[in-house]
């Protein structure tokens, strides 16, 4: 099989924590002959998966290094410390990072948050991942401030989060590089902004019906006469008088005196 006979399909990568299906399933209901494989990476492996061609966009946590890649940003997530249920952390409805200080903050290698200056005091060793780091925090050996979708994802019966109210926040984005902005990538960005399968910049865009045409059938069409008239004597009585009002009746004539 050539390449010019594979069939077409979209590679679509996403980071933990973003949940693809709406998108995926309007890609379905659109292009149901065009197969959409999900891609799941890890946040620091999304630029090298998309760079490689390992998909041909992806949900990622920005930034990304805008002169490779396009980004459209999505949206802007909560930022949580996650906690044990008997925390005094979980009796507040938010904290700040100062409430953390003296909380051991656990600070995994795969952290997505851009800190300045971490909170609380620091663990003596980094949990490789941040599901390493959750299952620290149900021993009780320290608190984890992330994003709240990975709070969520994460998500155990003994564990509770409350928003932090001045930590750093991520951002979630679509990016795709942008020497590969192919005619399926553009039919996905379509998608994730929004547009109706009607949009007038999408691909998918359905042809407009053809209007009846306004020529005549072939030969000339005769023209119908207006309702309730019929050929040369339409508006005429049976006399051959004009129509009035009274339907054009002769009167009886006087008689003399």
């Amino acid at each position: 099989m050539t390449g010019s006979d594979v069939p077409p399909s979209f590679r679509l990568a996403y980071v933990p924590g973003v949940t693809p299906a709406k998108w995926v399933r309007i890609w379905q209901e659109r292009l149901p002959g065009i197969p959409l494989t999900l891609v799941a990476v890890a946040a620091a492996e999304a630029a090298g998966v998309l760079r490689d061609g390992g998909a041909d966009a992806g949900f990622v946590r920005l930034p990304v290094d805008r002169t490779t890649f396009s980004a459209i940003p999505l949206y802007t997530e909560t930022t949580v410390v996650v906690v044990p249920k008997d925390h005094l952390v979980a009796a507040a409805d938010e904290v700040s990072a100062a409430d953390l200080a003296d909380d051991i903050v656990l600070h995994p290698l795969d952290d997505t948050l851009d800190w300045e200056t971490l909170p609380g005091r620091p663990a003596n060793e980094r949990p490789a991942t941040t599901a390493d780091a959750i299952e620290l925090v149900a021993a009780g050996v320290g608190v984890l401030v992330v994003p709240q979708s990975l709070a969520r994802l994460h998500h155990r019966r003994d564990l509770t989060y409350r928003p932090v109210t001045d930590a750093p926040e991520s951002r979630v984005a679509l990016s795709w590089p942008e020497e590969a902005t192919t005619d399926l990538v553009e039919d996905f960005i379509g998608i994730v902004r929004g547009r109706t399968v009607n949009s007038t910049r999408g691909r998918t865009t359905a042809p407009a019906e053809p209007k009846p045409s306004k020529r005549a059938p072939a030969g000339g069409a005769r023209r119908q006469p207006a309702a309730g008239k019929t050929g040369k004597t339409a508006g005429k009585t049976s006399r051959g008088g004009a129509g009035g009002a009274k339907g054009g009746k002769r009167g009886k004539p006087r008689r003399r005196s």
